[in-house]
Order: structure tokens, then C-alpha cells, then sequence
């Protein structure tokens, strides 16, 4: 069971000699229960209080790392079952499913679709994250050719192993196991044989069950034999892993059954796009599925970020000033805030318009426009530094600025404390159009 901070305070020597580089033993305590200190920073602590610390601060699910290179990934890690509690921290690997029975070229155009994936919003390039191979022919051979027919040229994407029989699986990992790929076929009656699969190849392992109960026993078992990184099968029907996953994060994150503090694994073949996004908001780490159309596949990336930004800290831009188009020093400066959404909202209707011009975009640590004005984080002094520090007067004639509809009630302050004539804008970016033609002629 975690430790609160106050219980973690009473095992602290309470010297408050600030060589953790906390100025108290209390601030120190609660970076522990926090998950953001180690109890060796603690020179004082004895080993029962290092044991019972290291335990109960440490993450309750195990860090597992897929793939090499800059195209790996990790999972685990996670410390609450609430999104809003604190954050969601590695987000779900999600991987196209091919089969050895498919064709070669089959394989390489799903592996080309992976590799060419790319959305990209509020700044952020979302990806697929590699490909999943099973072994449905039953021939050692061709799981092996169709792994190298993936692997060719794309020695960096990350890959599932998907087998049953163990024979098969070294076959595959013949040809791919130097990557880390991660592999799947470890059973009731087949652990002691991918587990040694695992120990000779580095490989991080995923283990099945037949309940949680017996998936909980295979894990420790893989574990007793020197496997390091194992993920949890919990593939099933939707609502059978809805359940099975809501009862394993629960008994991970109390710690009372150490061979379930392991990340999910989700085979969505069967289950597809619906399967994929129940995956993705209950706590899979890695989900294979069938090729999605362009449409799921986007829905589910920006899903994906979502559910794992961290709520208390919004996606921000970095302050500066930025062009559309390709401003003129008589073309006019837009002034908005550095939360993301806002940002590449406002953006897109200044591009529609085709009328370049600036885009200064000041500090409000990621808040909008009416959080920001509310908080106090977006005012006169704030504008100020911005037009200074970015050095606005250089690269523009009029000293005018058009400021967002919501920070109107500012708009007489800044122009006393910047010297800069204030324009307020509208309100609804989407009147951005209808604001140039009538005001900016």
C-alpha cells in the first residue's frame, strides 16, 4: 500500500538538513509519496526504512520499454487510476496487426501505412507506434520471412512477436530479436520456454492467463525466472476487459498483488476501432489492431492525447512572434495567448482569410484568453514585456496592436502602460474574416 506523507515523514531522521536539496524533511516527504524523490537522496535513512520507502514509492507498474532506438517507446509507470488525480504519463503503443499467411506485399503496404502516419495538431506530430506480427501459418519459415519483410528498411520501428509455439517464436526472433520487439505467447503451459526466450534476447514478455488470478501466478513465476519486463494479456471481449482492466489497475496501484503491477497488453483484432478506443481509455499500454481507415486512425491518435495530457498542465505554445503569411511592417499584429488550442485556432481563420500578418504571442502559462484575464495572467505589464522583449517595434510601422474580444476590459491600460494603440478584436475566432473586411480596410 502507498504511503501518505505524513507516514513517510515519520520515517524520515527529521534533521531538516536540507542535503536531499529539500529545505525540510516534511517538502521531502511529500516529493516521495509524490513519486518525484528517491529515498536514497536521504543519507541518513537505515535499510528498513530504505526497504519500506523504496517500496512504497516507487511506481506500482512496472516501466516496460518496446523497440530501440528513437522510435521505441515506454509504457507503465502510472501511479493513479484518475486521470484528473495527477496525470496519465506514457501513452498507449498502438500497432497494426499483420498476419505471415498475408502476402509480402500486403505486409510492406500496412508497414508503409505505419510509417507514413502522421497527424499533426496544436503542434504535436501524432504517430503509430510499429507493427505486430502473428504467426497464424504455424511455419517457423514464414514467420521469419514475413518479420524480415517488415524489418527491411525499417529496422527502427517497433514490433510485436506474436506466437504460440515457442520453436516458432525463435525463429522470428532470429531475424528481430538485437530490436527489443516485444513478445507474446507465454501461457499457462509455456512459460518456462518464452521465458528463457526472453532472457536470452533482453525482449520484454507478455504473459496470459486463463483469470487474474492465474495471470497474476504466471507473472511471478516469469518473474522467479529472471524475466525483468513483462506486460499483462487481458485480450477478451470489450467488456470482459473493461472489467479485468478496472480490477487490475485497482490491485496494482494498492499493491497487494505484486504479479499485477505490470502494464496491459490488448489484442483489438477482433474488437477493431470501438475495441481500440475502450483500450485506450482504460488503461491498455500496448494495443494491436487491423489497419483503421484514415478517419479511426485520426480519431484515435487525437483520443490518445488527450487522455493522456496532463490535465493540470496545459499544452502551451512558446511565447514569441510568429508570421502568417508573409507580413509587411503595414500589415496588422494579432496579440493572443500561449494555451495551444487557441493558438492554432486563431491560426487557421487568420489563414483562411489569406491576409498576412503577426501573431504576438505573450506568456499566460498555457491559460486562455478568459482564464488568463480572470487569473491576472494576461495584463498591461505582461503585453509590455512581450512587445519589448520580442522586439515588436523593429519590425512593424503603426504601432497597433488587436487584441482578443474577451481581454477588452484591458485594452485602456495597455494602451496607457505600452504607448500602442489598441484595436479589440471579436470575441469568436471564427469572426476573424468578417473583422478584417470591416475594421482592417
Amino acid at each position: 500500500m502507498a504511503l501518505k506523507a505524513l507516514d513517510i515523514y515519520k520515517l524520515l531522521p527529521k534533521k531538516n538538513c536540507k542535503e536531499c536539496g529539500d529545505p525540510t524533511c516534511l517538502t521531502f516527504a511529500m516529493k516521495l509519496a509524490q513519486g518525484k524523490a528517491e529515498p536514497d537522496l536521504c543519507p541518513y535513512l537505515d535499510e528498513e526504512a530504505k526497504n519500506i520507502l523504496g517500496a512504497s514509492t516507487r511506481p506500482p507498474i512496472q516501466k516496460v520499454t518496446v523497440g530501440m532506438g528513437t522510435l521505441s517507446f515506454t509504457v507503465g509507470e502510472e501511479f493513479v487510476f484518475y486521470r484528473h488525480e495527477k496525470t496519465f504519463y506514457h501513452q498507449p503503443g498502438i500497432l497494426y496487426a499483420v498476419s505471415d499467411i498475408e502476402s509480402d506485399d500486403r505486409i510492406r503496404e500496412v508497414t508503409s501505412q505505419v510509417r507514413g502516419c502522421k497527424v499533426t495538431r496544436i503542434g504535436i506530430d501524432l504517430l503509430l507506434n510499429g507493427i505486430a506480427i502473428s504467426a497464424d501459418s504455424g511455419s517457423s519459415e514464414r514467420f521469419a520471412e514475413a518479420i524480415s519483410t517488415v524489418v527491411s528498411g525499417n529496422p527502427d520501428l517497433p514490433l510485436v512477436l506474436m506466437a504460440s509455439d515457442p520453436a516458432v517464436m525463435e525463429a522470428g526472433l532470429a531475424v528481430c530479436g538485437n530490436y527489443l520487439p516485444l513478445i507474446k505467447g507465454a501461457g499457462d503451459q509455456s512459460c518456462e520456454a518464452f521465458c528463457s526466450l526472453a532472457k536470452k534476447y533482453g525482449a520484454p514478455l507478455v504473459v496470459s492467463g486463463s483469470n487474474p488470478e492465474r495471470l497474476a501466478a504466471n507473472a511471478t513465476k516469469c518473474s522467479g525466472l529472471g524475466v525483468t519486463q513483462m506486460m499483462l494479456d487481458l485480450s477478451g471481449t470489450e467488456g470482459e476487459f473493461v472489467r479485468t482492466s478496472t480490477l487490475v489497475r485497482q490491485t496494482a496501484l494498492a499493491r497487494s498483488v505484486p504479479g499485477l503491477g505490470y502494464p496491459v497488453f490488448l489484442d483489438a483484432r477482433t474488437t477493431g476501432f470501438s475495441g481500440l478506443i475502450t483500450g485506450i481509455v482504460k488503461f491498455a499500454s500496448v494495443i494491436v489492431v487491423n489497419p483503421l481507415s484514415r478517419t479511426e486512425m485520426q480519431a484515435a491518435l487525437v483520443m490518445r492525447q488527450n487522455i493522456y495530457t496532463d490535465p493540470q498542465k496545459p499544452i502551451q505554445m512558446t511565447p514569441g512572434l510568429y508570421r502568417v503569411g508573409t507580413p509587411g511592417r503595414d500589415d496588422p499584429v494579432f496579440l493572443t495567448v500561449n494555451f495551444s488550442l487557441t493558438y492554432f485556432t486563431l491560426q487557421g481563420y487568420l489563414e483562411s482569410t489569406r491576409r498576412s500578418c503577426w501573431l504576438l504571442i505573450v506568456d499566460t502559462e498555457g491559460m486562455s484568453v478568459l482564464t488568463a484575464v480572470a487569473a491576472g495572467k494576461l495584463s498591461e505589464s505582461v503585453v509590455k514585456d512581450a512587445i519589448e522583449k520580442f522586439a515588436l517595434g523593429d519590425e512593424v510601422n503603426n504601432k497597433t496592436i488587436i487584441i482578443p474580444g474577451y481581454a477588452s476590459p484591458l485594452s485602456g491600460r495597455i494602451e496607457e502602460y505600452t504607448g500602442w494603440k489598441v484595436i479589440v478584436g471579436p470575441r469568436d475566432a471564427a469572426e476573424i474574416a468578417s473583422f478584417i473586411e470591416e475594421e482592417l480596410k
